[in-house]
């Protein structure tokens, strides 16, 4: 019997008991129970606007518990989702979460420099780790934290919320198949105006710069477009369009030329300058075009087999990402984004950086 079987039962079980009928609240609970508890570290944008309305909408997860060095958030949070005070905590005592059997999952949404930190303290406390993207500031960082998540026996996920996108999931499906024949040349930009001023995305000791923001979505749009791995970068450059913001070799827009075998590139550009979005599969029988192709409200495109357009409402992606994810511990499988994958980017992500400083190709 799988896990959802198993709920089931239960559930119809729970509703056939006169405890349960007295007490509507005992079977909200023991119904909280058979999903896992998960913990957001870090309550920024990402998780109030986005990952806690999703977790609302989870069917094999929930928000658990929270984990954040602001008192007012934490009052906030508590009384808007009813969250234990046993199961809130701050950076100082975030390891006792090991003794918290109502906490399965703590998902890392802090600044990439602290991501490697985390994770390891995550899993040393024994729960499984959902990691939002970018993985970290360097592979070494990915591979450390790959490396105590498997010490820890825990799964180590990536946030990466497109793969569990059914737009996404489409064309790959073409690229694959060959339907479109094979894949001749990408292009895919990701961008937007960031406008804030004192962001770590504006800080280069936290892991700033649009390289390793949005320069990951245009990076995966080569990766997967292609459906093959990069074996050199074979150009890059990398500037500051607002030097009084990005500083220090900050770089707020960067392109790239990425190789792949068999004499494919693509073509990929990233920026905080201004919004762009897209992706252009070049295939040998006709052209993939996604607009937008990363955005939160999901992609949409077409190819000469038709239109591409499976549309939701945010925060559907976060809330799939979360129940797949979710699903994989439960059942004991491989989760579909492991930390491999997060670590191919970041890999990456060094060499396009190496290129630009170099003035030279990089092999990968």
């Amino acid at each position: 019997m799988n896990f959802q079987s198993r709920r089931n039962a239960l559930k119809s079980l729970a509703l056939g008991s006169s405890l349960a009928l007295m007490n509507p609240y005992h079977l909200l609970a023991s119904e909280k129970k058979r999903k896992l508890g998960v913990a957001l570290v870090g309550l920024g944008y990402y998780s109030t606007d986005l990952l806690a309305p999703a977790l609302q909408q989870t069917e094999q997860c929930y928000l658990a518990g929270i984990v954040t060095g602001t008192p007012s958030k934490a009052v906030a949070w508590k009384e808007k989702y009813q969250i234990p005070e046993k199961n809130i905590y701050n950076y100082e005592n975030f390891d006792s979460i090991a003794d918290n059997p109502d906490i399965d999952v703590v998902y890392v949404v802090l600044p990439p420099s602290m991501h490697e930190e985390y994770v390891v303290r995550a899993s040393n406390a024994g729960k499984h780790v959902w990691c939002e993207k970018p993985m970290a500031v360097t592979s070494k960082e990915c591979q450390n934290m790959i490396n105590s998540c498997k010490k820890n026996n825990v799964q180590l996920t990536i946030g990466y919320r497109l793969h569990h996108e059914p737009n996404t999931q489409e064309y790959r499906s073409i690229i694959k198949e060959e339907k479109l024949g094979k894949v001749k040349y990408v292009n895919c930009e990701a961008g937007y105006r960031e406008n804030r001023t004192d962001h770590w995305k504006q800080k280069k000791e936290m892991g700033g710069g649009v390289i390793y923001d949005m320069g990951v979505y245009a990076i995966q749009g080569a990766r997967l477009g292609t459906n093959m791995e990069p074996i050199a970068v074979h150009s890059a450059k990398a500037i500051s369009t607002r030097p009084e913001i990005y500083k220090d070799g900050l770089a707020d827009e960067v392109t790239a030329k990425l190789e792949f075998p068999g004499g494919v590139f693509a073509d990929i550009r990233t920026t905080f300058a201004e919004g762009t979005n897209f992706m252009t599969v070049e295939c040998e029988k006709g052209d993939i075009n996604l607009k937008p192709y990363s955005s939160y409200g999901g992609a949409k495109g077409e190819s000469p087999l038709g239109k591409i357009n499976h549309s939701y409402e945010v925060p559907w992606q976060q809330t799939k990402q979360m129940d797949d994810d979710a699903l994989a511990i439960i059942e004991n499988k491989a989760p579909m984004v492991p930390g491999e994958e997060g670590l191919r980017d970041i890999k990456i992500v060094e060499a396009i950086l190496k290129s630009a400083e170099k003035g030279k190709r990089i092999k990968l």
